[in-house]
């Protein structure tokens, strides 16, 4: 692979998963399939729902050396930009609606969320969440949505552009200092002064049944590239990593589709907010500290969740660590077409599974182990596209608008 695509020589991290141990899923899981196709049938009703668009990097894929690679191209999505559209507002609309059914002692349907006589029941409830960005953007978009008040925590490093992507949604935006971990602990603080609910993607000891909506919501695009894949099955899946709610969201809809043709799951990590590589080799969540600095903004997060660590660890196969560079120069050459394919908009953490991919297949003896040959397809996420249009021009060299 020719070194104008991406840098081959930069440093890169790899554990084996030595506690992989898949088991069958019982019915009460947080991911069982019927709580993952409740999601589904519930999100395709929303108004706007489409499937986005698979797109097989054709080029790519012979110049890298294996069979396809397919990248699901989640940009799109809800107007929103990125996948967390169909997690954070998910889990608005189940725990508006378990409210509403308590005020009104019935069943109640989404339909009940827009009926204006309940509008006083709904401003009832303010959600809140710490973001590093998209995650807070589903938030405020669901609770605009759906009727409630939002107040969002962003911490230190989230760039302005990003804060008035939320804010465009009705949220309150409240910057504090520090770094993703101590924007999650100030939300659940003042939460609990404040009497809001937290609507987060990360769940810790107390906080499971909210984490586990959103990460239900995010399935629904799992299933969707597995559709549109047909009998294409990948072989590789290589996924973000962050709290690890998307890959733990993600490994476990492909691996309750995938039966006997079980693929190879790779989780791809910033360097300076490794939570998963540490914990998948430790074998526990172990967190990383510092001020978590990475481009890869959506990815800057120091603390596994806890739900999500566990589905990781019985059924993931590796991890990888990547370096800044290697997510900029593939968001650069993604946009430009420069392996002959179509250019596409990608942003810092939506090239972070592709840049994964492109170094372990660089790396001769790190491909050998990980099974990637010519016969391999490959799938990736690109999580998102532009969500902020100020960072994606300084670092690909020309405004999302004109790529493509």
């Amino acid at each position: 692979m020719p070194n104008s695509l991406i840098n081959i020589d930069a440093p890169t991290l790899h554990t084996l998963n030595q506690f992989k141990n898949i088991k069958p899923v019982a019915d009460t899981d947080p991911l069982a399939p019927n709580h993952c196709q409740q999601a589904r049938d519930a999100i395709v009703k929303w108004p706007g729902y489409t499937t986005t668009p698979l797109i097989c990097l054709t080029k790519l894929a012979e110049q890298v050396g294996v069979q396809s690679i397919y990248i699901k191209d989640e940009a799109p999505r809800f107007g929103l930009g990125s996948f967390k559209a169909l997690g954070g507002a998910y889990a608005v609309s189940v725990l508006l609606m378990k409210h509403l059914s308590n005020k009104l002692g019935r069943s109640v349907t989404l339909q009940d969320l827009s009926n204006p006589d309940y509008k006083s029941h709904i401003n009832e409830i303010t959600v809140t969440c710490a973001t590093d960005g998209n995650h807070g953007r589903s938030v405020a978009w669901g609770a605009q949505q759906f009727g409630c008040p939002c107040i969002i925590f962003i911490h230190a490093e989230v760039s302005e552009g990003r804060k008035a992507a939320i804010e465009q949604y009705g949220a309150s935006v409240q910057r504090i200092e520090g770094n993703y971990d101590d924007s999650v602990r100030i939300a659940d603080e003042e939460a609990k002064k404040h009497n809001r609910i937290v609507v987060s993607d990360t769940s810790y000891p107390g906080y499971t049944d909210i984490p586990a909506d959103v990460m239900r919501g995010y399935t629904v695009l799992a299933d969707e590239a597995l559709d549109q894949m047909g009998e294409q099955a990948p072989t590789h899946v290589f996924l973000q990593g962050g709290v690890g709610g998307f890959a733990a969201a993600i490994t476990r809809r492909v691996r309750d589709r995938s039966n006997d043709a079980q693929p190879r799951i790779t989780i791809v990590e910033p360097d300076q907010a490794a939570c998963i590589y540490e914990s998948i080799k430790a074998g526990k969540p172990v967190a990383v500290h510092g001020d978590l600095a990475t481009i890869m903004a959506g990815l800057a997060c120091g603390e596994v969740s806890i739900i999500a660590f566990n589905t990781l660890l019985n059924e993931i196969d590796d991890v990888l660590v990547i370096p800044d560079e290697t997510a900029i120069s593939t968001m650069q050459f993604l946009a430009k077409g420069a392996s002959g394919d179509t250019p596409m908009v990608s942003g810092e953490s939506g090239v972070t599974g592709l840049s994964g991919l492109l170094l372990a297949k660089a790396n001769t003896a790190l491909a050998d182990t990980m099974g990637l040959n010519s016969d391999s397809r490959i799938l990736v996420i690109s999580t998102e596209g532009a969500t902020d249009p100020v960072v994606f021009e300084e670092l690909v060299g020309m405004p999302a608008h004109e790529v493509a």
